[in-house]
């Protein structure tokens, strides 16, 4: 397993090692003792799957507040996807910065998203599934989003077409007028 740090403080890039032969192939894609090593102490709670059919699908920018916020471990097991963390950590010197990924069945990385950013994906494909791990239960009570295309934080989408959103993230705020309670601590 290799994992690597991004620009973003604590979003890093994890590529699983994948043994294969005639008959295809296996990988681990969690694996605990191998994340402490790398100073990566999350214990995950649950897992999620979505599905999405359409081709330029957008889902985000995704955040829960505290007390009930959550670290996410984000893979593609079918189509592709390019995935983004965005921090919103007040007071933190990447505040408002993205990080981007694509993330595909065929090359098998997965992002780690900790507490304090939002996360968001675009299906570059058709009949996309995503598979991801959260610390935190759901709870709708805390759930808040930020509009996809904030120009004050600028994400550089890898399509040019007009998304297909939900009525919720069409209707998200930008990050400034965004509930957010998240401090950065060095």
């Amino acid at each position: 397993m290799k994992i690597s740090n991004t620009h973003l403080e604590g979003v890093v890039v994890i590529e699983p090692a994948v043994f294969g032969d005639h008959r295809g192939w296996f990988m681990e894609t969690y694996n605990e003792k191998e994340l402490l090593n790398h100073g990566i102490d999350v214990k995950f709670i649950q897992d999620n799957q979505s599905f999405s059919a359409t081709k330029g699908t957008l889902r985000g920018l995704h955040y829960q507040l505290n007390p009930k916020s959550q670290t996410k471990l984000v893979r593609c097991t079918k189509g592709a996807i390019y995935d983004v963390a965005v921090d919103i950590r007040i007071g933190s010197p990447t505040f408002g910065e993205w990080f981007g990924i694509e993330l595909t069945e065929e090359n098998k990385k997965q992002l780690l998203v900790p507490k304090g950013f939002a996360h968001g994906f675009l299906t570059l494909s058709e009949d996309v599934e995503v598979q991801y791990k959260v610390d935190e239960l759901y709870a709708p009570q805390h759930d808040r989003g930020i509009i996809w295309n904030d120009s004050s934080i600028g994400i550089e989408w890898p399509m040019d077409i007009t998304p297909v959103l939900s009525v919720k993230d069409e209707q998200a705020p930008t990050l400034k007028e965004a509930q957010n309670n998240f401090k950065y601590e060095e």
